[in-house]
């Protein structure tokens, strides 16, 4: 069988991978970050024992900062392909914590480059890039747009990228970078726009919160739902050479439509609800990030199923499921029509809203 290496495996991208890969049978090797808590929810639904002899998912805890570790992790698993979705990925957080930001974001992504090199392995490398390496560059964007960044994130990530292509031309790793535009799911982060707005739906109807305080209504984005990005990352290191892909819808919305939309879902006034704070302002904006998928679509055939409005559903749907109240149903009814199965809505869901109180917005 072969074998698959997750940097940032517990992250919403990576348990998603994860399934994927267990489904394709694949033994999967996940690294993660040591903590006094445990910090594997997203997870938990697939973890097995590694005493189980049939077991194909294994964790193994490292730093994307210790690059030795890496190295030996890599020469030890000798894996057929890794997928590097490890980093500090929050925009706002990046302007306030920019060294560690460029260490882990960026330096973290040579150290892996630099364990496959000097290891000699033949394996096929996943870098996940970020959209936001367009920053202020004229939309649409492709593989051909050059990179404006905005944020320490950006910076970061337009380094690890550069450095994908070096080491690919330079020492012929088939190394490849996943432009992924922005993608959305029941397992994003609290702190990210979209799944802030529809846990506060949940939490608003719930009777538990009163105020939704919001940055830049008016930033645009290409949004897309989450699972269906990991199957373009496999498919990206599935191709005969490797490569660089944009990956997107090709439509984008800004915050202020995703905030309608997800109140209107439920019957909410949005404006009775949302407050926008200057403290969620970015020091310096990306106004509007819309995808050319062309090339993924021809080359890896790879097209998204879910809307813009189905994603909304999806999310809303899951969050509300998560306080105990009965959502209107229309999500679980689009994934049971697009994929079949209504999607395991993670324990990470109910845990966080459970805490909503103390939660970091």
């Amino acid at each position: 069988m072969k074998v698959a290496l997750i940097t940032g495996i517990t992250g919403q991208d990576g348990s998603y991978l994860a399934e994927l890969l267990l489904s394709k049978g694949y033994q999967v090797h996940g690294l993660i970050r040591r903590a006094s808590t445990f910090n594997t929810d997203r997870i938990e639904h697939i973890y097995q024992d590694p005493h189980d002899p049939n077991a194909r998912l294994f964790l193994h805890y490292g730093d994307l900062a210790n690059g030795e570790q890496l190295t030996n992790l890599i020469y030890n698993l000798q894996p057929d392909e890794i997928y590097h979705l490890g980093a500090q990925s929050h925009v706002k957080v990046s302007f306030e914590m920019p060294e560690y930001t460029g260490d882990v974001t960026g330096l973290g992504t040579t150290r892996i480059l630099e364990a496959i090199r000097r290891s000699g392995i033949k394996t096929r490398f996943y870098q996940a890039s970020s959209s936001e390496m367009f920053g202020a560059a004229q939309p649409p964007q492709d593989e051909d747009t050059p990179f404006k960044p905005r944020s320490p994130y950006a910076a970061a990530k337009v380094y690890a990228y550069w450095m994908t292509v070096n080491y690919r031309d330079g020492y012929g790793l088939f190394a490849c970078n996943g432009i992924l535009f922005n993608h959305e799911s029941p397992r994003r982060g609290e702190t990210f726009v979209t799944r802030k707005v529809t846990r506060a739906i949940a939490m608003i109807l719930a009777g538990r919160q009163d105020k939704l305080y919001l940055g830049n209504l008016d930033a645009r984005r290409d949004w897309g739902y989450a699972p269906e990005y990991v199957g373009a990352m496999w498919l990206i290191l599935q191709q005969a050479r490797p490569g660089d892909y944009v990956v997107g819808t090709g439509q984008s919305h800004s915050v202020k439509e995703f905030v309608e939309r997800a109140f209107a879902y439920v019957g909410l006034e949005w404006q009775r609800y949302v407050v926008v704070d200057q403290r969620y302002f970015r020091p310096t904006e990306v106004e509007f990030l819309l995808a050319n998928p062309a090339k993924a679509r021809r080359e890896l055939g790879w097209e998204p199923k879910v809307s813009f409005d189905e994603l909304i559903k999806i999310m809303v749907d899951a969050d509300m499921e998560a306080v105990g109240l009965q959502p209107p149903g229309e999500g679980k009814q689009i994934l049971q029509a697009r994929f079949g199965r209504w999607h395991h809505w993670d324990s990470s869901v109910s845990k966080a809203l459970s805490n909503a109180g103390r939660g970091v917005d």
